[in-house]
């Protein structure tokens, strides 16, 4: 009777030894993008006043008014498209908690106004495929846009 009970308390920490290993998995929600400013790891909201938006780190999607509400989306609206994430002004919102960074959006309209310039910041990440990190291949000065026009006379 004794080894049965003993069997049984053995399968039972088993299982909750196994439950907990299931617990336990940890996702990695809320990385901040590559085009987020560094040093700013623990902050969720971002405001783009060049685009009037906000950037939400934790749901990694874009909030912007379109129509009668503000939509959250993984893109940017379409007028935006070839908006650069990775040069724009990125205003860290760091005094802010909640779920509507919104709330304060006129506040934010008019102290960081289009083209509102503040600290200089450095990205957390190079952008992608226009030769400003340096591995082979790269650099060769014919990214589209990237201004360094080889080879064509003036």
């Amino acid at each position: 009777m004794k080894a049965l009970k003993f069997i049984a308390i053995g399968i039972g920490l088993f299982f909750a030894s196994e439950m907990q290993a299931q617990i336990s998995v940890n996702v990695n929600i809320g990385t901040p993008p590559l085009w987020g400013p560094s040093g700013y790891s623990d902050v969720r909201y971002y405001y783009l006043p060049d685009v009037d938006s906000y950037y939400d780190v934790q749901t990694s999607r874009f909030i912007y008014y379109s129509g009668n509400t503000w939509v959250h989306r993984k893109y940017l609206p379409n007028q935006y498209r070839n908006y650069d994430l990775y040069n724009g002004y990125k205003v860290v919102l760091t005094d802010y908690r909640g779920k509507a960074p919104y709330t304060y959006y006129k506040q934010h309209k008019v102290k960081y106004a289009k083209g509102y310039r503040g600290a200089p910041q450095k990205n957390i990440g190079n952008k992608p495929g226009n030769g400003n990190y340096k591995s082979k291949g790269n650099g060769n000065g014919k990214s589209k846009g990237n201004g360094n026009k080889k080879g064509k006379k003036h």
